[in-house]
């Protein structure tokens, strides 16, 4: 993986750039990470060229699915992550703190972050679920209080220009 460029970014920003690294490399198994806002934009992502995959796509380039792009993988979390709190509601069971889909050729895990912020993580059929969960949990007691309002700004400005560069 190629670490997205942090230049200009607080020490806030970096330290979740380099846990979302971290997560990726040191985990066996997953495929792509995303952070997902409550609102379903993307914020933070493990896919340094899911620009170039959106360009592909409105090219009308074919996707085999979320493999290669975060915006796919943002887009199926915020959407598990929607569906599973209104189930959660009509439950009356409390919130959701993470779910798991498992197939036959791979697993999504989603896990609440903070103000509805979201982790998502596509693995690998070979990936050990217990390993990856207890890994996004640390994920998510580190990031989680830092990922205030400003910091969501932040990243989403951040990943607003990198789209803006790479269009040029």
């Amino acid at each position: 993986m190629t670490a997205p460029s942090t230049f200009g970014l607080s020490s806030e920003a970096r330290n979740l750039h380099w846990l979302l690294t971290n997560l990726v490399e040191e985990v066996p198994g997953i495929l792509s990470v995303a952070v997902v806002s409550s609102d379903g934009l993307l914020l933070l992502s493990s896919d340094p060229g899911h620009h170039a995959v959106a360009r592909e796509a409105a090219a009308g380039e074919r996707r085999s699915g979320p493999r290669g792009s975060s915006a796919d993988l943002a887009t199926i979390v915020s959407g598990i992550g929607s569906l599973t709190v209104g189930a959660a509601k009509l439950m009356a069971y409390g919130g959701v703190k993470h779910t798991m889909v498992a197939m036959d050729e791979g697993s999504l895990f989603v896990m609440s972050i903070s103000d509805g912020s979201l982790l998502g993580v596509h693995g690998s059929a070979e990936c050990d679920m217990s390993v990856v969960a207890y890994h996004m949990a640390l994920f998510v007691g580190r990031a989680g209080h830092v990922l205030t309002p400003e910091l969501r700004s932040e990243l989403r400005k951040s990943l607003e220009s990198e789209s803006a560069e790479s269009a040029r």
